[in-house]
């Protein structure tokens, strides 16, 4: 059953994004009386189409409210494509927040069209959260530099130049943190000031092995052995 989210309700029926009727009428091609999945306020609801393509509520199933840890993802502004399978995946994986962040390599320039990226960063996260049947979406933040970074929580940064200081060990060392923050770099890694910079704002350089891996494999590879490792 297709999920979509919905944050507006009036009395017993949701109102769904144009968006989300374009995609219900054209693609799917559903009809009057069709059952469709709606999230409002981190709860699922069963619904109905009405003639309006409005969905009308059938039946609530309530979400047990489990506390987990919130998982930051600190993004390297990359070409679309691969910030969009980024977002996919780290969504799909359980991300919480996206913070995009502008580093020295990055060779991509988006002056002028932050609004724009953003806007388009987040209609990716929904698409993915409804792909996933998440009852959440990820937040996006405004795009953030370096020395930004001031956050609480494990402070994780992936480096290329540490060696000794496995993910494995700093998870292990650290169990009782509720937010883990991650940060790695564009294709080239992050420099050596811009690594410095997060160790003084308390991240902790990590290594993730031996070998190189691709921008778009590291939160891939971070995500997975979080959701193993501490889940």
């Amino acid at each position: 059953m297709q999920r979509y989210f919905s944050e507006v309700k009036k009395d017993n029926l949701f109102l769904l994004k144009a968006d989300d009727l374009y995609h219900i009428k054209t693609v799917m091609r559903m009809s009057v009386n069709d059952e469709i999945e709606v999230v409002y306020q981190e709860n699922l609801y069963i619904c109905k189409l009405n003639r309006d393509y409005n969905a009308v509520i059938e039946r609530i199933i309530k979400s047990p409210k489990i506390k987990k840890r919130e998982y930051v993802l600190c993004v390297p502004i990359l070409q679309e494509q691969k910030m969009s399978f980024i977002l996919q995946k780290a969504t799909e994986l359980g991300v919480d927040l996206i913070i995009p962040i502008l580093t020295n390599r990055s060779m991509i320039k988006i002056e002028g069209k932050e609004n724009k990226k953003i806007e388009r960063w987040c209609r990716i996260c929904k698409e993915a959260s409804e792909q996933a049947k998440r009852l959440t979406i990820p937040k996006i933040s405004a795009i953030k530099k370096i020395s930004d970074l001031n956050l609480t929580g494990l402070k994780i940064v992936c480096s290329t130049q540490e060696k000794n200081n496995t993910l494995k060990k700093v998870l292990k060392n650290n169990l009782k943190y509720d937010k883990i923050i991650m940060v790695f770099g564009p294709e080239g890694g992050l420099t050596l000031e811009e690594e410095q910079t997060l160790v003084n704002l308390g991240f902790i350089p990590t290594s993730l092995g031996d070998n190189v891996l691709r921008t778009e494999t590291v939160p891939l590879y971070l995500l997975s052995v979080l959701n193993y490792e501490m889940e």
